[in-house]
């Protein structure tokens, strides 16, 4: 990890006297709902160093931390404030954006650890370019190309009704991704770090190619019990596809626009969205079970590997987000789990 990850900034209230060092809030410190009577002073510190990055004057008490960044990167530019996280502990959450200065245990003169969050990259860019290159890949591969299988397979197609059909479906639930992205999600976070769109596409695009060379390789055989194995996987798929949309526009209603309000999401009278009453976090369970029928209409390995992998880091996902709901809202529905009904 580079050097500039490393940097942090820790929130302590200072004595507007002379001498004595740093120390927690205490009971000369204005109260959290008090404003200061004179603007205050910000101090942004090294972490590792205790060197002196910037030192802002005439604070005033209504300032937001958005607004502190703001200020920082006017001394900083290589630190904008997307890549900025500002806490009041060195191993505490980083404060949000829309925080008060005003409202934080701190005096008029606070001193802030910065921590550097590297390069940023917007969400919306990471969700196309991971998204879209599992689509380009698979069909190059269902065309069969040239290099790939042989010459004497190029451009040919496969006899399989099979193969055409986890094509569509691949296609779609990608197609679907995308046009979701750019016209459904709202994110609570503008940016990620850049590092993670590497990693990212490597899962994605890695376990495209690779389920895409078997399913439509030359020798590729059908599921085993055959079309009514197909028709059942069809309609697994098809279900949850539409059950995963509905809750993402069941989600993107729940916040406004321009909005980072946070609310319990209720199950409304879409019937996919009925899953809410069991789990946290519907989406997740649609999004398995769309790739659990990809597995069987295919009956293709990396496809059950792929789906299996995909579970754990959403069961990840899920479990989180379950946590913070409990821990933000007090009368949340104590029936439902994280992703799995009655179980997980």
């Amino acid at each position: 990890m580079c050097e500039s990850h490393r940097r942090q900034v820790w929130l302590v209230t200072e004595s507007s006297q002379a001498g004595g060092g740093p120390r927690n809030a205490d009971t000369n410190a204005p109260h959290a709902d008090q404003d200061a009577e004179f603007p205050g002073q910000v101090e942004i510190l090294d972490a590792k160093t205790r060197e002196k990055l910037c030192f802002l004057d005439k604070v005033e008490p209504h300032a937001t931390i958005a607004e502190i960044k703001n200020l920082f990167t006017k001394t900083h530019p290589q630190w904008y404030p997307a890549r900025q996280s500002l806490r009041l502990d060195p191993k505490g959450k980083s404060l949000k954006d829309e925080d008060v200065l005003q409202k934080l245990p701190v005096g008029t003169t606070a001193t802030l650890y910065f921590r550097d969050l590297g390069a940023q990259i917007s969400w919306v860019t990471v969700f196309l370019t991971e998204y879209a290159g599992p689509l380009f890949i698979y069909l190059l591969f269902y065309f069969r190309v040239p290099f790939i299988y042989g010459h004497k397979y190029d451009f040919t197609s496969s006899r399989h009704t099979v193969v055409h059909l986890a094509c569509i479906c691949h296609s779609f639930h990608y197609i679907k991704r995308l046009l979701e992205t750019l016209f459904v999600h709202r994110f609570s976070h503008g940016t990620m770090p850049l590092r993670n769109i590497f990693k990212n596409c490597t899962y994605y695009w890695g376990f495209a190619a690779w389920m895409a060379y078997y399913i439509n390789h030359p020798l590729y055989t059908p599921p085993t019990y055959g079309a009514q194995q197909v028709k059942l996987a069809l309609a697994i798929f098809v279900i949850c596809q539409l059950g995963n949309f509905s809750i993402h526009m069941a989600l993107r209603d729940l916040r406004p626009a321009g909005s980072k309000t946070r609310k319990i999401p209720y199950p409304t009278k879409n019937p996919f969205t009925w899953l809410f009453l069991l789990v946290s976090c519907p989406n997740y369970t649609y999004e398995v079970g769309s790739w659990i029928g990809f597995a069987i209409m295919t009956q293709c390995l990396p496809v059950a590997l792929f789906s299996l992998v995909g579970f754990t880091q959403m069961t990840i996902w899920a479990k989180g987000k379950h946590r913070s709901y409990l821990k933000e809202f007090r009368d949340y529905p104590p029936l439902r789990m994280p992703i799995i009904p009655f179980l997980l």
